[in-house]
């Protein structure tokens, strides 16, 4: 039998998980997220909401991604946008390396250090064992890209056009907006476990319109013009 996680907490597993989804979500600081809650009459302290976001956070993220795994394994992966981005931790610099999907989807983040072939060719053989070998690689012009697919044995299917791999630099803008508001990270172990968390809420809340009927999207304003107006 599973041991319930918020057993020894006085507080509701809801109000945990309304706090940690409000600061993943939202650039917010933990005391933006404090007043938050406490206009909504719930008094809890700033380093409480930090615990939980520590503790919690990746138990949330699994839950997304176990009810997000029959969506994937129908989800053909046939084109990946790789990037990378640069993260500061303690004054020493650090890459972190994102894979994302034709449609937006973060399959994969990844901290390391350098971002030399050794960590590419890591990042690639990690993402290729959870959702396997995509169709099609897009990539910058790093050379890191091209000589990790040489030792897969994929380099024809890197597309290094220019242009072409906008989808993962825009992907970096709401962790971006989130590292400013928490004030950077102190340690490298943090920072791969709050991208994955991000990515996992990321993705729960990325919704692709375009492939929802307008009745699914817009249940709200199908009521309204059907009634005359809410």
């Amino acid at each position: 039998m599973t041991k319930n996680p918020f057993r020894d907490f006085k507080t509701s597993r809801e109000v945990i998980q309304l706090a940690v989804m409000m600061y993943v979500r939202f650039p917010l600081s933990l005391r933006n997220v404090e007043d938050l809650l406490h206009e909504r009459g719930i008094d809890v302290c700033h380093e409480s909401i930090r615990l939980w976001v520590g503790r919690f956070g990746p138990v949330f993220a699994k839950e997304f991604r176990s009810k997000r795994s029959a969506y994937l394994r129908r989800h053909i992966q046939w084109q990946w946008h790789l990037d990378e981005i640069f993260v500061k931790i303690n004054g020493v610099q650090h890459y972190l390396w994102r894979a994302v999907d034709h449609e937006g989807e973060v399959l994969e983040c990844f901290v390391t250090k350098k971002r030399d072939k050794l960590a590419a060719l890591r990042f690639l053989k990690k993402a290729m064992k959870r959702y396997g070998p995509p169709q099609m690689v897009v990539t910058d012009k790093l050379r890191s890209y091209g000589a990790a697919m040489r030792d897969i044995g994929n380099q024809s299917r890197l597309n290094i056009e220019q242009y072409a791999n906008n989808r993962a630099e825009n992907s970096h803008r709401p962790f971006r907006l989130q590292e400013r508001a928490m004030t950077r990270f102190r340690r490298a172990s943090t920072l791969q476990k709050f991208v994955l968390t991000h990515a996992s809420v990321y993705n729960h809340f990325n919704h692709q319109r375009h492939l929802e009927s307008r009745h699914v999207s817009k249940p709200c304003v199908m009521r309204c013009s059907h009634n005359g107006g809410c």
